[in-house]
């Protein structure tokens, strides 16, 4: 059966948003290159302690090089695009009469708000964490900048807010198992959003090799944008789609030898706006699957720390995993491309099994 009509102009709408947003990443990188080496917006210093206060000399050694005179904010990249781009789309939308940018505006009420509202939020508050960082002369703390403790809470709040605009707002007390249908939870939809958010947060350790957070996340996006696009939801599918430009744009600057890092001014905002996205598309249960390497980057820290506190000894050379395979001799290009590989296939399994009896 042929495409429709309306089928081939939204695959042009998401594909064109794309590129757009590609575009005017890279026209935008540059300007972006200058201010953050004029004003030095990097660390002067490599951490030498992990969360839990214990030294990690071996993390400083393989990093030394890394962490220093590399500026963190290239994340303000990504979020900056994608505001930029769907507020001038509105704009021009609402204020002309032209069908063409109608049709290209995604910005909408019941799709793409909540998602952008988050993204921004949550953006912000790691501005403001990676500006505090590259400030301080000497990390004396795990990380610098913002506790973690903060952070994790203003991010609980940010759940909180989401997980009772679903449910309240939104009315949805279900969710969706591929197989099997709608799973009525009630109330329970709250604290499984919240969870899932919290979790997300928590990956934002994979952003510590050149390359590799740009890459996952980037598969991760474009599953979940061809599961919205599947379900009709096409202002999300552009939402995801503006957000995959923008993360190549970035990429294109952040592999070896990088450029910038994406830091928590990017990492906070894509983990949370992909909260939002999994459950708007009915799609949290692949989560999992979809986000398989972020996943395994918690789980690994969990399990070091754990082991420490409870064992006296580690099981990684250095968490989270990604650390482990460069402390055992992998050059870091072949952890991120190795990462790359698994996470674009563990996010087309999880697409497929996410629109089973669709």
């Amino acid at each position: 059966m042929p495409p429709t009509t309306d089928a081939i102009a939204n695959a042009i709408k998401v594909f064109g948003l794309f590129s757009v947003s590609f575009l005017l990443a890279m026209l935008l990188t540059p300007l972006l290159i200058y201010y953050m080496y004029k004003y030095r917006l990097w660390r002067k210093d490599v951490r030498t302690s992990s969360p839990d206060g214990t030294k990690t000399p071996l993390f400083a050694a393989l990093h030394k090089d890394r962490e220093t005179a590399v500026p963190r904010l290239g994340g303000v990249l990504i979020w900056l695009t994608t505001t930029s781009l769907a507020l001038l789309l509105w704009v021009a939308a609402k204020f002309t009469t032209i069908s063409f940018w109608t049709k290209a505006n995604f910005l909408s009420r019941n799709q793409t708000w909540l998602p952008l509202f988050i993204l921004l939020a949550s953006s912000l508050l790691g501005l403001a964490d990676d500006l505090l960082q590259v400030r301080e002369k000497k990390i004396k703390k795990a990380s610098g900048g913002i506790k973690f403790r903060h952070r994790l809470a203003v991010i609980f709040l940010i759940a909180l807010s989401g997980g009772l605009w679903f449910y309240y707002k939104l009315g949805w007390r279900t969710i969706y198992i591929p197989g099997h249908g709608n799973l009525f939870i009630g109330i329970w939809y709250v604290p499984l959003f919240i969870a899932a958010m919290i979790i997300l947060f928590s990956s934002s350790i994979i952003d510590g090799i050149d390359g590799l957070a740009g890459g996952v996340f980037a598969s991760i996006f474009t599953a979940y944008g061809g599961i919205a696009f599947f379900r009709g939801q096409i202002d999300l599918a552009g939402f995801c789609a503006v957000i995959i430009g923008a993360l190549l744009a970035f990429l294109w600057y952040n592999i070896p030898p990088a450029r910038f890092y994406m830091g928590e001014s990017g990492i906070l905002g894509l983990t949370t706006s992909l909260t939002v996205i999994a459950f708007l598309t009915d799609s949290a249960v692949v989560l999992p699957i979809i986000g398989f390497i972020l996943m395994v980057e918690v789980i690994s820290d969990v399990i070091q720390f754990c082991s420490k506190r409870f064992r006296g000894k580690k099981i990684f050379l250095i968490a989270p995993i990604h650390h482990h395979f460069e402390a055992i001799g992998w050059p870091a290009p072949k952890v991120t491309m190795r990462f790359w590989v698994v996470g674009t296939v563990m996010a087309i399994i999880g697409m497929a099994i996410a629109l089973i009896g669709r």
